[in-house]
């Protein structure tokens, strides 16, 4: 009975890999599942925008859901003592129902920002952004790492599937998001 779920799971993943495929430079993006459990990504991004601009995106917490391309609101954001806490429920085509995210997002003394797990439907949720200026400041090298275990039947293997498609969608979204407030002069 397990069996076939896992086939039209996969079946799902093959139809959305041709929608989510990366449609620009090629991202080195590395995504194994963790023998501790769990799955762990990392990658290295070059963005044509300056540092700045890449961090107003990723901590304009009400908009971070235009960054993915998997449905998601805020139900809540907190800021409190240089932290950011937030409440984000998640909706997955892999996953029945909808999947709750508590995190801290702050910004560390290296000027790394991290956001970790602090409640919901989660095992583990560690993101790690390191921007460093590249080119003279026009351009941001991205140092990403990525730590998710979700409480969930579906096998890590599966997830791994599913967080390359979408980390590469989620990369290229960035890119845009960064381009077009350059353009707009923002």
């Amino acid at each position: 009975m397990r069996q076939p779920y896992t086939r039209r799971l996969l079946a799902v993943f093959l139809m959305l890999g041709s929608t989510l495929a990366w449609a620009g430079d090629p991202v080195p993006l590395d995504v194994k599942v963790q023998a501790t459990g769990g799955v762990k990504a990392t990658a290295t991004v070059t963005f044509p925008v300056g540092p700045e601009i890449i961090r107003q995106l990723l901590t304009d917490y009400a908009h971070w859901p235009e960054l993915f391309d998997t449905r998601m609101r805020m139900a809540d954001i907190r800021e409190q003592a240089g932290s950011v806490f937030t409440d984000i429920r998640i909706e997955h085509a892999l996953l029945p129902g909808e999947r709750r995210l508590l995190s801290e997002s702050r910004m560390l003394s290296t000027g790394s920002l991290l956001t970790e797990l602090r409640g919901g439907d989660f095992k583990q949720y560690r993101r790690v952004w390191t921007l460093t200026p590249a080119e003279d400041g026009r351009h941001t090298n991205a140092e990403f790492e990525l730590l998710v275990e979700i409480e969930t039947f579906v096998p890590d293997w599966v997830i791994a599937v599913a967080m390359r498609q979408e980390l590469e969608t989620h990369f290229r979204i960035v890119r845009e998001k960064a381009m077009a407030r350059v353009t707009r002069g923002k």
